[in-house]
């Protein structure tokens, strides 16, 4: 966890310097992110939101992401994450975002997308949304844990 901490401060540190609030939409980690960065002191200053979007109905609800992509695509799928990162700006005051959608198990897996399959997406504001595949090996800690420190770094990165 400290590895996370410290990438959670350092992504807080170029959010304040830059005077950019950051706002998640997290499935599988379900709010981790979002603790993360919350547990950083001054976070309000950069932290707009988060969204834990764990049903399909949640992510159709709370960040628009249409029902035919959710159908076609699956949750877990390059397209659905990026509709979570530009659904997360539009419906907040964020100047970028996180999303995460994965399968962290033990069960959930299949032959197309095994357990440790996990897309994850960051907008950076209103018409750049990037995604990446990653598929991480683990118990359903791991999973989560290795989503959540490539989701901050990926972040990092792009700042």
């Amino acid at each position: 966890m400290q590895g996370l901490a410290n990438q959670a401060r350092e992504l807080g540190k170029i959010l304040q310097q830059r005077r950019l609030s950051v706002v998640t939409a997290e499935s599988c980690t379900g709010g981790g992110i979002a603790r993360l960065l919350t547990d950083e002191p001054g976070a309000s200053s950069w932290f707009e939101r988060g969204f834990v979007t764990y049903s399909n109905l949640s992510k159709e609800e709370m960040l628009g992401v249409p029902r035919s992509l959710l159908e076609t695509r699956g949750a877990v799928s390059e397209e659905v994450v990026l509709a979570m990162a530009r659904g997360a700006l539009a419906h907040s005051n964020g100047d970028v975002s996180i999303s995460v959608s994965g399968v962290a198990g033990p069960d959930g897996g299949s032959a197309e997308k095994p357990v440790g399959t996990v897309w994850i997406g960051w907008g950076l504001g209103e018409d750049i949304a990037e995604a990446q595949h990653f598929l991480f090996p683990g118990d359903r800690d791991e999973v989560r844990n290795r989503s959540m420190l490539a989701a901050l770094e990926g972040l990092i990165e792009r700042l």
